[in-house]
């Protein structure tokens, strides 16, 4: 009986220090997966590829969208962009998968909506931006530009509209 009794003593030793360190290691890989992530509502629509966000300790956040460019602020389709980008998310919950930090301060990041639609993809989608190939390189953002562009969506309905990286680059040689 006393051998029996050590026997599930030891066993319930072993189930507890099993189960101590599964549920620290999952904590652990949670928090360290919450460090990526950044969450808020969308406050302030900027243009169509930029945001900002106020998370919950009241920080405001500027995003700049990976993956896309939208046309600037003077050009063709810059309203639109901006207002289906606004119609999309504003005071929406957003989640950021974070990528990096650009040289304007800005975090750039893939964005989603609490339903698990991500703003880039929307936009390109929509036709309202530019797959940004510069920056980004995944397959699936370009082929949803190049569906876009032959459905003559958004910014596609004109024939050979200009993207934003060349109409800043004009603008910097004082050509508009």
């Amino acid at each position: 009986m006393k051998k029996t009794l050590r026997i599930f003593s030891l066993l319930g030793a072993v189930a507890f220090v099993f189960l101590f360190y599964y549920y620290a290691e999952r904590s652990q890989s949670q928090s360290q997966e919450s460090e990526d992530q950044i969450t808020g509502v969308v406050v302030k629509v900027m243009d169509g590829d930029t945001y900002e966000l106020l998370t919950p300790d009241k920080t405001t956040v500027r995003v700049r969208m990976q993956g896309i460019d939208a046309p600037e602020r003077g050009m063709p389709y810059y309203k639109m962009a901006k207002q289906y980008l606004s119609d999309l998310c504003m005071h929406q919950k957003v989640t950021l998968k974070e990528v990096t930090e650009d040289h304007y301060g800005r975090t750039v990041a893939f964005s989603y909506l609490e339903d698990g639609r991500e703003l880039s993809r929307e936009m390109l989608k929509a036709g309202y931006a530019w797959h940004y190939k510069k920056y980004n390189k995944e397959s699936e953002l370009a082929q949803m530009e190049k569906d876009a562009k032959a459905e003559k969506k958004g910014l596609w309905k004109d024939k050979n509209p200009t993207p934003p990286w060349e109409e800043r680059a004009q603008r910097r040689k004082g050509k508009k």
